[in-house]
């Protein structure tokens, strides 16, 4: 079975012979879904153990523990190899379908060289995680480790439930709704908001919807200037230039928003990089201007095969997302010649051509 993501994980995860108890399993998504949102207190912790647990924090893991929460009710810490060995001790494991989740490699998709285009398709199942096109695959547990010519130099943490929904619920239909979004659960008033410091975080993401909304956002640069500079009393290294901000034009002010967003958390973090939680936090900032989803070390970095597309051995990092509407029916991932598929019965019911991206090979 593969893609139906929110509905395949909330079923995978159940119980092992979930197929034979549909009824029973509904009842008790439906119950925990209708129950109390998880606390702040308990996603400030996530994104914590996030930050610190890995090498590379990026919007997806914050969408994991600030959006997918939201929608779940819950913080699945299971891994997907964890939760198929629970399913395979199962006298009944081979009458469930076999999940297969998809992606799309996003410097394949923006590429303007052709050869880098043809291969963006990325799949992840309880046993491998890869591209669907050209065979190159890691055991599951390995994908997100750091490797060189395929060697494992670096282990990282296997990805575990929560982050594998942000990853495939990544395919943010408005980047500038979703932004506002993230801005908004930032300032929650139930966030650790007590020092001065997050005063200027909170300032900045309320200044940064403003700029979205289309807002005059010159008080709220004159309250961060101010807070900064009481700060600096203290630390006489932080610094903030007391020069207007030029805001005139629409994209004008989003381009010196996002300036202006990098000069704060520079200046944070010169001040106070021995408070781990400023670091977290203007690194957050800092995914949020350069809008990184799903940065993971490239499995088959500095690998010499010809099968494989050349940018993808040449560099160190990927960044993963949800595909949308270019594969709305994620055919190529059953299409593989070991898979031996005869039928594929595709149940689409969103907008445009479901194979439109099939016609063009």
């Amino acid at each position: 079975m593969v893609g139906l993501l929110g509905s395949l994980v909330q079923l995978e995860k159940a119980e092992p012979d979930w197929s034979t108890k549909l009824e029973t399993v509904t009842d008790k998504i439906i119950e925990r879904l209708s129950g109390p949102a998880v606390s702040w207190g308990d996603t400030y912790e996530k994104l914590k153990k996030y930050y610190n647990g890995k090498d590379f924090f990026s919007l997806t893991d914050i969408w994991a523990a600030m959006g997918i929460t939201t929608y779940v009710k819950e913080i699945d810490e299971h891994t997907l190899t964890d939760q198929w060995d629970h399913f395979s001790k199962s006298s009944t494991q081979w009458d469930h379908p076999f999940p297969i989740y998809t992606v799309i490699d996003k410097q394949c998709k923006q590429s303007e060289d052709e050869k880098d285009t043809v291969d963006p398709w990325f799949e992840i199942s309880p046993y491998e995680a890869g591209y669907s096109l050209c065979g190159a695959f890691v055991d599951t547990s390995s994908f997100g480790s750091q490797f060189d010519n395929g060697s494992k130099k670096k282990l990282q943490p296997e990805m575990d439930m929560l982050y594998l929904q942000a990853l495939c619920g990544s395919a943010l239909a408005d980047e500038v709704e979703n932004k506002k979004f993230i801005w908004e659960y930032i300032k929650d008033p139930n966030s650790p908001h007590v020092e001065k410091c997050y005063q200027v975080l909170m300032d900045l993401a309320d200044m940064n919807l403003c700029v979205l909304n289309g807002k005059d956002p010159s008080a709220l640069h004159q309250s961060i200037r101010t807070t900064l500079n009481e700060l600096n009393a203290s630390k006489s290294q932080l610094s903030f230039p007391t020069e207007k901000q030029n805001l005139a034009g629409e994209e004008a002010t989003k381009l010196n928003m996002k300036q202006h967003t990098e000069d704060v958390c520079n200046d944070l973090s010169l001040g106070f990089s021995f408070w781990p939680d400023v670091k977290m936090w203007t690194h957050i900032y800092d995914c949020m201007n350069q809008w990184i989803w799903g940065r993971n070390y490239d499995f088959v970095y500095n690998m010499k095969d010809e099968a494989v597309t050349p940018t993808l051995l040449k560099s160190e990092t990927r960044d993963y997302e949800d595909a949308g509407l270019l594969l709305n029916s994620p055919y190529f991932s059953v299409l593989r010649k070991e898979r031996n598929i005869d039928l594929i019965i595709s149940l689409d019911f969103s907008e445009d051509n479901p194979f439109m991206v099939l016609y063009a090979f």
